[in-house]
């Protein structure tokens, strides 16, 4: 079928035939996305007929995830995981690479081809393994960090291997170094550009309050980067997964995790189709031993790295089944390693075909044995004991969320931090936000009346929200978009004017006037001034307010009413008289 809009329908088609049943069975939705691909592709109903070119644009889905994964991770987090990352990375990289190059070595390959083999298939899918993470809210777990790390190591590893391919070719490999160098010199280059110059520049486009340049800005920060990276031949998401990680502590994080969301999401589940047209199946038809054997090569090689490891680190069994099954695939970037082996001449063809299709269908594999682990013990689908790692990482699930922190949230907020009690502010001025930073506090720039904010924000594991901003209709705004998708979360909002009062009262909610109680302490103190006994004036004032506040509460129902509205506040008012005079 021709044609991108023709294509668009016939990948959408699918996807939404079989994803809903995939996740139904229980299998996932990449499983699904899988077999979706599969479907559609070349060797299915044919109705896509390249699917490469499908999965080179699909690539920026992964670019995308990374970057994401990096705004998650401020440097100093980073820093604090460094020994998890090398040890746990370089470990399981280099015993896999042995292991799998030993066994291929067995099974009659050369002594390099074995080698590079093994350094490709020791590589995990970065996607798979953080989507699946993701789905299962697993990815703050013990093993779940654990997996990250070495995601991450071997991300790294990636530009090692591109170097080695062209030695164990014959080619040489040392015409790469200045290449190397240059991938170095950028990635220093991002780093003082990240802290220099995207905070100033992402806060001049923030005061001009157009959200589609936001947008566009975030696209062309990730997708440069990543240009960059693979202009100088390295990794593309290398390069997004620095840039999010130089912007993790900036107040534009949640508005940029927002705007790249549904990018990421689209772009990632095209991906995994597009995986599935490229598998060619007719080599599993014309070579099922040889794929079934390397298949098992590399899903028990690896998983016994995996757990071998983990059991050193005194994980229960369930844990380390969980971890050694979670990276046991091969990665998406052996794809890209296997073409690069067969244009150095390094392996033929049809080698690299049949390591792709192990590849691909080892990536299938990885929710099936998931699912088996879970099914033989259901506790191992709860977060484990730290079992891993013991070092801490960011909370991203916030007790209270506040909307607006300028002089009104300010003191909620500080009385939180006070009690060390996590929270998540947001606000839409970048003067105020920029000010309030240099303070100390963590407040973040975005619009409050966006659900998708709220959301990245984390309201939906929040147990209050504090709707403290200063324009009453954002206010109103905001506490009915929550009170229509996060019924479970209390709301305290900041009240202008008695009108704002009314309708905000009317959506049931907390609510609190912001001059009010200064007001009724400016009263009292007006009283003793004038030669009222002090506990006379306290007991007025607490009358009025006790008065007031029923007032309130019965004008709600009038608010629409003018008469009606008048005729409460005239009886508030003799009975408000009648109460005051009776005291004296």
């Amino acid at each position: 079928m021709d044609g991108f809009f023709a294509q668009a329908l016939v990948l959408l088609g699918a996807t939404l035939i079989l994803l809903p049943l995939f996740q139904k069975l229980g299998l996932g939705s990449i499983l699904g996305y899988l077999a979706a691909g599969v479907a559609v592709g070349p060797l299915g109903l044919a109705l896509i007929s390249d699917g490469t070119a499908v999965l080179h644009f699909a690539e920026l889905g992964v670019v995308l995830m990374l970057f994401l994964v990096g705004l998650e991770l401020a440097p100093q987090h980073l820093w604090a995981q460094r020994r998890s990352l090398v040890g746990l990375g370089a470990t399981q990289m280099v015993a896999s690479t042995l292991l799998l190059a030993g066994a291929f070595l067995l099974l009659g390959f050369e002594s390099r081809v074995s080698l590079a083999v093994g350094a490709i298939l020791a590589l995990s899918s970065t996607a798979f393994v953080i989507q699946m993470l993701v789905e299962t809210n697993q990815l703050g777990t013990p093993h779940g960090r654990s997996a990250f790390s070495i995601l991450l190591f071997q991300d790294l590893a990636v530009i090692p291997i591109l170097l080695l391919l062209p030695v164990l070719a014959g080619t040489g490999g040392t015409e790469d170094g200045p290449q190397l160098l240059a991938g170095v010199v950028a990635l220093v280059g991002m780093v003082l550009a990240g802290r220099y110059l995207l905070n100033p520049w992402l806060g001049w486009l923030a005061k001009l309050r157009n959200r589609e340049l936001m947008s566009a800005s975030a696209l062309m920060l990730v997708l440069g980067s990543a240009a960059l990276m693979e202009h100088l031949g390295l990794s593309m998401g290398l390069g997004a997964f620095v840039a999010g990680v130089l912007l993790a502590n900036s107040p534009y994080r949640e508005q940029l995790e927002t705007d790249i969301q549904p990018f990421k999401g689209l772009l990632l589940g095209l991906f995994f189709l597009a995986i599935g047209m490229t598998m060619d199946l007719r080599l599993l038809r014309d070579y099922p031993g040889e794929i079934g054997v390397y298949l098992l090569v590399l899903l028990a090689v690896k998983a016994a790295v995996l757990m071998v490891i983990s059991r050193i680190r005194k994980a229960d069994w369930r844990g380390t089944l969980m971890f050694g099954m979670l990276l046991s695939q091969g990665g998406e970037f052996a794809f890209v390693l296997l073409t690069q082996a067969v244009t150095l001449n390094l392996m033929e063809t049809t080698l690299a075909g049949q390591l792709n299709l192990v590849v691909a269908l080892s990536m299938a594999c990885t929710p099936l044995l998931l699912k088996a682990v879970v099914a033989l013990w259901p506790e191992a689908q709860q977060p484990a004991r730290r079992d891993l790692e013991e070092e801490t990482m960011p909370s991203h699930h916030p007790r209270v969320v506040i909307a607006g922190l300028g002089r009104f949230g300010q003191i909620t907020a500080r009385i939180l931090v006070g009690r060390q009690i996590p929270f998540t502010a947001l606000d839409s001025d970048p003067d105020e936000i920029d000010m309030l930073r240099r303070f100390g506090n963590e407040v973040y720039f975005g619009d409050v009346t966006r659900l998708d904010l709220l959301r990245t924000a984390g309201l939906e594991h929040a147990r209050v929200l504090v709707v403290a901003v200063d324009d009453a209709e954002a206010a109103l705004k905001t506490v009915e978009l929550v009170r229509d998708h996060f019924p479970q979360v209390a709301i305290i909002a900041r009240a202008r004017d008695r009108f704002h009062a009314f309708k905000l009262r009317a959506l049931g909610v907390t609510v609190i006037r912001e001059t009010f109680e200064s007001a009724l302490l400016t009263a009292r103190l007006t009283l003793t001034e004038l030669g009222v006994p002090e506990s006379t004036a306290i007991e007025l004032v607490r009358s009025f307010k006790e008065l007031d506040e029923r007032m309130l509460e019965s004008q709600v129902e009038h608010r629409d009413d003018h008469d009606k509205l008048l005729e409460a506040n005239a009886r508030g008012r003799a009975e408000l008289s009648s109460l005051l005079q009776g005291d004296e």
